[in-house]
């Protein structure tokens, strides 16, 4: 994606509409569950999905289709029409009064195949392809969603939301996406129908806090943040995996890659933000909760946030002096600890402390979305050329992204956004590690930084 930050196009769009169900839906409110509703996802999570031209869907119109689809979708996900309120204690809740998400039709001047053979994040045309409605980016009394579609001159297009994290997470953002896709494509019905029951992911009564949680703390200690702060992709193939995997002990070679990429990131982050050596860093791992635990029975089209951030921790001196499988150990200890019991726990922590905020200053946070199936959603076009995050967005995070090179290789593909001095130190030690130049593209500026205070 090296082009794209020259790539200059136009957007016209229409004005902005409200897209209800297309029947009459419950009305009422909904709590969140203790999880949903905490401090730390309180802010919006954009994606991007860029599609082909079908020649088999000529004579029809895709931002028709998938508003006519998003109606009907929304008879049976009708929480995501209303609007989140506050209740006591903060406690947040859907007030389903049908309102309706935000919909954007629009056309650009461009083709797709300008955006170069292996679109990936970051987008730095974001902004024209997702259009901030003025007052709609607030938690409460919102559009829990903002949909754009904008047509190609080729005859593909461009979806791009922006979802509030407290009513879903990536899982259940993709299950919704494709109850769209699936009436898209002509379905009655969505193959999966959703379920809310976000009680069982409520404190227990009494709530216990049974497991420790490195990764809240007492109050916002939100980072000074630099003013050139960059964001830059990084592939990693099987030969730069394999070329990781070489640097550690034997006993750690059954590591998964998931555990080996999180390890060596946070490691060569940590050396290219120089922190004091004896400053606390951590890496807080993203696990998704939805496996069958006997502790944690979610049911099947269960679309609220399922997940918790158990971190793993060392000082800046002993994490960069160490070799990798010392951050890895620390890695596989963390996955180990995260449980059913583990965000029972953090449920009741949130009641017990107010919905502590998470630790900001020396975090990293990781998050594998390699299976949660963006890219396969297919409204009638076929499968996304790129589908996910748009960027690396708030910025102590990293995705991991399933992508294939303009190689043709597959591989894992990891924005990141670091200060312009740190992401040259941050690529050096990579290739020093690995051996070989990294591949890093679609490197731009950030001149004004837009880190979410709560996370």
């Amino acid at each position: 994606m090296a082009s794209l930050p020259s790539l200059v196009f136009s957007v016209r769009r229409q004005q902005p509409q409200l897209v209800g169900p297309a029947k009459p839906t419950p009305q009422g409110f909904k709590h969140l569950s203790d999880i949903d509703d905490q401090q730390g996802f309180r802010f919006h999570i954009p994606v991007i999905q860029f599609y082909h031209n079908n020649p088999l869907m000529v004579g029809k119109d895709p931002v028709r289709v998938i508003k006519a689809a998003l109606a009907e979708a929304l008879v049976f996900y009708y929480p995501f029409a209303g609007r989140l309120r506050e209740g006591p204690a903060r406690k947040l809740m859907v007030d389903c009064t049908g309102e309706g998400v935000l919909f954007i039709e629009a056309d650009a001047d461009v083709r797709l195949d300008q955006f170069g053979d292996s679109i990936q994040p970051p987008c730095p045309c974001f902004e024209e392809l997702l259009y901030d409605v003025p007052g709609s980016g607030g938690v409460l009394d919102s559009p829990l969603l903002l949909i754009q579609v904008t047509r190609l001159m080729c005859g593909g297009f461009i979806l791009a939301l922006r979802l509030n994290h407290t009513i879903s997470d990536g899982p259940g953002l993709v299950q919704f996406m494709n109850a769209v896709a699936e009436i898209s494509r002509g379905a009655q019905t969505p193959s999966v129908l959703p379920v809310w029951q976000r009680e069982i992911l409520n404190a227990r009564v009494p709530p216990r806090v049974s497991c420790v949680h490195h990764e809240y703390g007492e109050e916002d200690d939100t980072p000074v943040r630099a003013d050139d702060m960059t964001q830059g992709s990084f592939f990693f193939g099987p030969k730069e995996l394999s070329a990781i995997r070489k640097l550690l002990p034997p006993h750690l070679h059954n590591s998964s890659t998931f555990e080996v990429l999180t390890a060596f990131l946070w490691r060569c982050r940590t050396i290219a933000l120089q922190p004091d050596p004896n400053e606390e860093v951590r890496v807080l791992c993203i696990f998704n909760a939805r496996a069958k635990n006997p502790l944690l029975p979610l049911p099947a089209g269960y679309y609220g946030n399922a997940f918790a951030f158990p971190a793993a921790f060392a000082t800046a001196g002993k994490l960069c002096k160490n070799p990798l499988g010392y951050a890895l150990d620390l890695v596989r200890k963390t996955k180990a600890s995260m449980t059913g019991e583990y965000i029972r726990s953090v449920a009741d922590l949130m009641v017990m402390k107010g919905r502590p905020v998470f630790k900001l200053v020396g975090t990293y946070i990781v998050s594998d979305v390699t299976r949660a199936g963006f890219r396969e959603i297919d409204f009638g076009w076929g499968r996304a050329v790129y589908g996910g995050p748009a960027a690396a967005s708030p910025e102590m995070i990293s995705f991991f992204i399933p992508f294939k090179n303009s190689k043709g290789e597959d591989g894992i593909v990891a924005p990141v956004c670091l200060p312009r001095q740190a992401m040259e130190r941050f690529r050096v030690e990579q290739e020093r590690m690995i051996g070989e130049p990294m591949d890093m593209e679609g490197s731009i500026t950030k001149k004004s930084p837009s880190i979410i205070s709560s996370l």
